[in-house]
């Protein structure tokens, strides 16, 4: 096993962690909490690129853009679902409603980061739990030591376990003797997720949600949490545990699950990956992490200066150098543009 570099190049390769760890468990949600009311990799080199692609084994403050730069965190993978790196400016082209746009800052850095994990402990989640955790406690173990996280449990209603902190031992102690119960609330946790991330202190902010299915138990609606996403400046990874597609036990819920997950992921510019084997989850979970510290962030100042509070939507289009296969980006869909 090869351990994660927490300080690596500009444009270096992230390696993934394979590290075992005791079971543990968490209490799913303390009585005196109260939910808020609801308002090894090859390498190429022709014409002088160096590429490198790591092999992993409703009332949240809105994402108004200021007209002086947008910034979009972009993630670029092969076709083996492997995280690129190693490209520069030049690869990238941005769209904002299909006007191209100057590229005025472009980085690769690991900067810190602030994510909430979202965790499922319902009751469906009964003999998923266990390896659940083991896939939380691995994202943790691969962090920085300038991250911050915090944690929202959820089944019946969600609950505040712990803010944001930099330690995330304090989490592993907040997620001892853990059980599940319950039916699920997944839009209300999402949005209590997204509320809490007014608090983080990093401009780099995302979820973490990992649930076994779709919402039975929420006051809020699909349309509320898909319109405060678009809202938040925060990137949404989802872990779904789904029964097989043909399982005779799936609910109309359930059913849905995936693509609810699969369509909040994909307008913040992240991403969902679903899961039928739990023994995967942690493997999972550390690909997660990777992804998140190895993305590009491009900057730009937008072309239309109009303050119209509209919805305008981005395209990051990929220019990758000769004699690589065809590359998968991804990035968030949109902004709203400033009021005044």
């Amino acid at each position: 096993m090869t351990a994660l570099s927490r300080r690596a190049p500009a444009l270096a390769m992230a390696a993934m962690v394979l590290a075992g760890f005791s079971a543990i468990g968490a209490r799913c949600g303390s009585d005196d909490q109260k939910t808020p009311a609801p308002p090894a990799p090859p390498t190429d080199t022709q014409n002088g690129a160096h590429v490198t692609v790591a092999k992993p084994p409703l009332h949240v403050t809105p994402f108004l853009v200021d007209v002086n730069m947008v910034l979009v965190n972009v993630t670029v993978t092969d076709p083996f679902d492997r995280i690129v790196t190693g490209l520069d400016q030049e690869n990238f082209e941005v769209y904002d409603e299909k006007v191209p746009q100057k590229i005025e800052t472009f980085s690769t850095e690991d900067a810190p980061i602030s994510v909430g994990l979202i965790f499922d402990c319902s009751g469906s989640m009964g003999d998923k739990i266990q390896k659940s955790k083991e896939a939380a406690l691995q994202f943790f173990k691969t962090s920085n030591p300038q991250d911050e996280f915090m944690l929202v449990s959820f089944s019946d209603r969600p609950d505040m376990i712990s803010g944001f902190t930099a330690k995330y031992e304090n989490l592993q102690d907040r997620l001892l003797t853990v059980k599940s119960g319950g039916r699920t609330a997944l839009l209300d946790a999402i949005y209590l997720g997204l509320s809490e991330m007014k608090k983080a202190t990093t401009n780099r902010r995302a979820l973490l949600v990992i649930s076994d299915g779709g919402d039975n138990h929420s006051r809020y609606t699909e349309s509320d949490i898909k319109k405060a996403v678009k809202e938040s400046d925060v990137q949404i990874y989802a872990v779904g545990i789904f029964e097989p597609s043909a399982s005779r036990g799936r609910t109309p819920e359930e059913a849905g699950g995936p693509g609810l997950l699969a369509e909040l992921s994909e307008v913040s510019g992240g991403r969902m990956f679903s899961v039928e084997n739990t023994n995967e989850l942690p493997d999972i979970a550390e690909k997660i992490s990777v992804e998140l510290r190895n993305q590009y962030v491009l900057g730009y100042k937008p072309s239309n200066l109009i303050r119209d509070g509209r919805w305008r939507r981005i395209r990051v289009k990929l220019n990758p150098p000769k004699g690589l296969p065809p590359l998968q980006v991804y990035a968030r869909t949109g902004y709203y543009a400033p009021t005044q």
